[in-house]
């Protein structure tokens, strides 16, 4: 192996590590929308396996006479639903207007999160402009570190010790996702392959049997007009 050739790998496998950290490190995802009160907002989140995740929310109530959003709506309540990846529910809950929900997944892939609110058109604030404030946290992020150090009375060594243990479990949560993602994609791109080959032949069949027939027809109607 060459110098160069050297250089080369070690550089390419801290790239890929560069890449999984950062990969890792998007655990977190903060925004806000705009619904109507009967509105319906889905969300697609690709989690890994036995991974847990956890929303926070905020919902207000935009209010036309002082010309903003209410902090507070009493009455007014969200209905989460997640969904995984076969489309099963996984969570199916009323909460308040502020509150936070969680699950754990269990297959690897896309899971669906869906919020709206519990209004109905007979209620007072039905038809208004909802704005909902979403923290989604995934993996290691779920976790209150201060909380745990003070349970399990931790030391400050100890406690960034059981971050990177999370971390790493984290890492090879996403690895192991990875690996999932691209054998589905292998799958189908042999499936794609194979029907494209057997739409070829059937394809090349049909123009063989279609010459043959034309060969055959004009034999008989030579034959008929005697002109052979």
């Amino acid at each position: 192996m060459t110098i160069s050739e050297f250089i080369t790998r070690k550089m390419g496998r801290l790239f890929g590590a560069i890449i999984v950290c950062l990969v890792a490190d998007l655990g977190v995802n903060a925004l806000y929308f705009h619904i109507g009160e009967r509105e319906k907002k889905c969300f697609i989140e690709e989690i890994p396996e036995d991974t847990m995740l956890t929303g926070k929310y905020k919902a207000q109530l935009w209010d036309k006479r002082t010309d903003q959003f209410l902090e507070s709506t009493p009455g007014m309540g969200m209905h989460v639903e997640v969904k995984d990846p076969a489309g099963k529910i996984l969570l199916s809950k009323s909460y308040g207007a502020e509150g936070a929900f969680t699950f754990t997944s269990h297959t690897p892939g896309e899971h669906q999160i869906c919020i709206h609110s519990n209004s109905t058109k007979w209620s007072l604030f039905a038809g208004g402009k909802l704005r909902v404030h979403l923290d989604i946290l995934v993996g290691e992020h779920t976790n209150d570190y201060s909380e745990i150090a003070s349970k399990d009375k931790l030391t400050e060594l100890q406690l960034r010790v059981r971050q990177l243990l999370d971390q790493v479990q984290q890492i090879q949560k996403e690895q192991n996702y990875q690996r999932f993602r691209e054998e589905r994609f292998r799958l189908t791109s042999e499936t794609t392959n194979s029907r494209v080959l057997w739409w070829s032949i059937a394809q090349t069949a049909v123009l063989v049997i279609a010459g043959m027939w034309q060969m055959r027809h004009l034999k008989g109607f030579f034959e008929a007009k005697k002109l052979v």
